[in-house]
């Protein structure tokens, strides 16, 4: 299983360079732009090796090993800035890499957003090294992988004779390591992992099949879930959607279920990343210190919490991570800005390049009580959404439409399986109108909320 290593990412831990010889690159590609005239520079060497494997009904199907290695490079003069790359890291490809950046510079037009992080917004060398638990290399060879897909697709089939085929489990071991550094002083790096298991089984025969899968993905390959666990509970959601049926077109409350929740929030962190915002291509422009949720609604962000999937010392650029309230009271306190995206739109950077660290949605309404039963009383009458399929966000607009599938519920009690539908809405109107957010939280990725409960969507039926 994974293990706890030391901090200095020496090649044992099946990497190919060590932090030291990182550290030397960054140096040397550093230098070289200094050579060459630049003005400031920065530059990021990192490299990743991972393991994927994937059965099909206990037969291997596919082995896949990844290792990627890259140096990338920024040159400023003034505020021209040309960006080039490499996976050479011989001297003579460092140093053609960094004269390509530096000839496209020279030929870019002047931005005057363009630059490093000023001084004062760059994490202290201390910072830094903040140790934030992120790193667990996982000892596990193709055939051990197998064993545990294996294992995960077995329990599922063992549920009930209904789960007669499957699209398969499958195992994924990843790690990585970077360092950076830029000429106004910043250097930092560090190592982290990430492992899951999954599995997809297909539930019934003929016209009535229904597929569901289920997953477990963590830093640490020991916090994960059995495979037995993993596989049980996808062969019951699978069992559960068979008998899908449409319902007549109407306008409900909908639950999104809390696997979903946190696309909900996902949309609202693009809608107010700098990017979005300065080109003026989102429907929350303009929204600080304005009410986009119900008073009952909060957002907090927490960039140092251990082994969190966006746990980070520091952003893309070298700019101080830190603890936040997002959302006060339903009130925008915030957006999501890099150096550049800030002096766009005249403000400072939030330490944001690279996107949000740890988000969590949360409602001072919710009891400790509200688990998946009681959002389905709060729900009464209406549609519990469980999949989600198609891109039908425009985040310029707000407007929201996608495909779905879940279960009409009564009187808090699921009736039955619902598939073949279309739920519509404002996604300002759905963030207005969140009636509760269930104590069932989950964490997708990087951001946490349990179910939520909005008011009420336009459901297309037949």
């Amino acid at each position: 299983m994974a293990t706890k290593t030391s901090k200095s990412t020496d090649k044992p831990n099946g990497f190919a360079y060590s932090r030291e010889q990182f550290q030397q690159l960054i140096e040397d590609t550093l230098a070289l732009a200094k050579n060459m005239g630049a003005s400031d520079a920065a530059a990021e060497v990192s490299e990743g090796v991972g393991l994927s494997v994937s059965v099909r009904k206990g037969k291997l199907e596919n082995v896949e090993r990844n290792q990627d290695k890259s140096i990338g490079v920024s040159v400023y003069l003034g505020q021209r800035r040309g960006n080039a790359s490499t996976s050479d890291f011989s001297p003579q490809a460092l140093a053609q890499t960094v004269r390509a950046a530096y000839d496209i510079a020279r030929f870019t037009a002047e931005d005057p957003a363009a630059g490093l992080p000023d001084a004062d917004d760059i994490v202290s060398s201390r910072a830094a090294k903040r140790d934030l638990d992120l790193f667990y290399p996982w000892a596990i060879d193709a055939a051990g992988a197998a064993e545990l897909a294996r294992r995960a697709e077995d329990a599922a089939f063992a549920v009930d004779p209904r789960i007669a085929n499957s699209e398969g489990g499958g195992v994924s071991a990843q790690q990585s390591h970077f360092f950076a550094g830029n000429s106004q002083g910043f250097r930092g790096g560090y190592a982290s992992s990430r492992h899951s298991l999954s599995v997809s089984p297909i539930a019934g025969r003929g016209r009535d099949m229904q597929r569901d899968f289920w997953y477990t993905s963590e830093r640490d390959a020991r916090d994960m879930a059995r495979p037995e666990a993993v596989g049980r509970y996808a062969a019951e959601r699978a069992l559960s959607r068979l008998k899908s049926r449409k319902i007549a077109t109407c306008e409900v409350p909908v639950l999104f279920e809390n696997t979903l929740a946190a696309g909900l929030l996902g949309a609202y962190v693009q809608a107010t990343s700098g990017g979005a915002l300065y080109r003026k291509s989102t429907f929350l422009l303009d929204s600080l210190g304005q009410s986009v949720f119900p008073k009952h609604i909060n957002i907090e962000e927490d960039p140092h919490i251990l082994k969190g999937k966006g746990s980070a010392p520091f952003d893309d650029e070298g700019v101080t991570t830190s603890k936040r309230r997002v959302v006060k009271n339903g009130v925008v306190q915030t957006y999501f800005l890099s150096s550049y995206s800030a002096r766009k739109l005249g403000m400072k950077t939030t330490g944001h390049a690279g996107g949000s660290q740890n988000l969590a949605m949360s409602s001072k309404l919710t009891d400790p009580k509200d688990n998946l039963k009681a959002m389905l009383k709060k729900l009464g009458t209406g549609l519990f959404v469980t999949e989600l399929m198609g891109q039908g966000v425009n985040y310029v607009t707000g407007d929201y439409s996608r495909g779905a599938a879940g279960y009409w519920v009564e009187k808090g009690v699921i009736q039955f399986p619902v598939h073949e539908i279309t739920i519509a809405g404002h996604l300002g109107e759905m963030f207005k109108h969140i009636v509760a957010v269930g104590a069932d939280a989950y964490t997708y990725g990087s951001k946490t909320v349990g179910s939520i409960l909005i008011e009420k969507m336009k459901i297309a039926g037949h």
